[in-house]
């Protein structure tokens, strides 16, 4: 008895120091001297409805956004519904007037940004022919809600709009290698068609290259999400992220920041580590000198988010597109935490 005891004791403690061990291997987020005059959101299907909401409640913060296979800001209204039909298949159609009107109203009110800082922002809106999850026509819709925007404001004449809808591919970010899947949507939703989205989304946010990328040289830690919950909420993330630090940022040098918002069942539970390496965000982070976040969700049942999506829809509340949505209200945390100055 006592030999089992004593055997049970020493199991205990093994798992103790493993999971310390662990925990400690999982740190927080590095201090970056990051240049608030360079730094975007960029996301993939439920990714990048996350990344409009982002720009449009943070205008200030993120004034470029790329948008891969996403729709219009306020689409879903909070309605599960409503995602899953206007906002994915594009019948009926999204009201895209009434979106502006929406967003101008909410901006007057404070529950999203001024939209006055977007006067210098752009979009890049890349959707392919062949996405049979996100209709092109809910691409464009998304593309026509900016269009519509910067025509309702003379402040926002200069507000760039790129919509990128011409390129034959499915439900997926493209990247450079070829392969036979590109006109497939399958795990983990990188499709090899010989077309680098990585870069050109790079291009479109950050100007042009200095050179050509190569082989990422810089470092991707693994970082604890739960350290930067605002006030203690549940954002409904995994326990951990992911951050990439190109060799300039490591060495102190101004540093860029791009948030990557992967997009559902994309994951690192889901498929790994294959979204924040393979994608081909950290090659082009170590061209241009911008460290990349990659925050990760997670699935559960309740709320009901079985795929790990990000809140398009309003599983984690109502106010989750606004600057009081708890997923958003994380974001900030987590990239002052980064080294991004607060807000004046």
């Amino acid at each position: 008895m006592k030999h089992r005891w004593g055997t049970w004791l020493a199991a205990c403690a093994l798992l103790a120091a493993a999971g310390a061990a662990q925990a400690a291997d999982v740190a927080a987020l590095p201090s970056l001297k990051l240049d608030a005059s360079r730094v975007a959101v960029a996301g993939l299907s439920s990714g990048a409805y996350m990344a409009t909401q982002v720009q449009l409640a943070y205008p200030e913060r993120f004034p470029a956004a790329a948008l891969v296979a996403g729709g219009p800001y306020g689409c879903a209204d909070g309605k599960l519904d409503v995602a899953l039909s206007t906002c994915m298949k594009g019948a009926p159609p999204a009201d895209v007037p009434a979106l502006v009107e929406k967003a101008r109203q909410r901006a007057k009110s404070g529950e999203i940004g001024s939209l006055a800082a977007l006067a210098k922002g752009k979009v890049y809106l890349l959707h392919g022919k062949g996405d049979a999850l996100v209709a092109p026509s809910v691409a464009e819709a998304a593309a026509s809600f900016y269009e519509k925007l910067r025509a309702a404001d003379p402040a926002l004449k200069n507000f760039k709009v790129h919509d990128d809808g011409g390129r034959d591919f499915a439900h997926n970010l493209p990247i450079a290698a070829k392969g036979d899947d590109c006109d497939k949507s399958v795990s983990p939703y990188l499709g090899h068609c010989g077309f680098d989205a990585a870069g050109e989304i790079f291009a479109e946010l950050f100007g042009k290259p200095a050179h050509a990328a190569g082989e990422a040289k810089g470092e991707l830690r693994r970082f604890d999400q739960n350290a930067y919950k605002p006030d203690g909420a549940d954002a409904f993330l995994a326990d951990e992220g992911y951050v990439y630090v190109p060799p300039s940022c490591l060495t102190g040098k101004p540093c860029g920041l791009l948030v990557a918002f992967h997009g559902c069942k994309q994951n690192a539970t889901a498929v790994g580590e294959a979204f924040v390496k393979d994608a081909g965000f950290n090659r082009w982070a170590d061209v241009y000198g911008v460290a990349v976040l990659y925050p990760q969700t997670r699935a559960s049942m309740a709320p009901l988010n079985p795929q790990a999506c990000w809140d398009w829809w309003g599983y984690s509340g109502a106010n989750y597109d606004t600057r009081q949505g708890v997923q958003l209200r994380w974001l900030v945390r987590a990239v002052e935490a980064l080294g991004l100055p607060s807000a004046k």
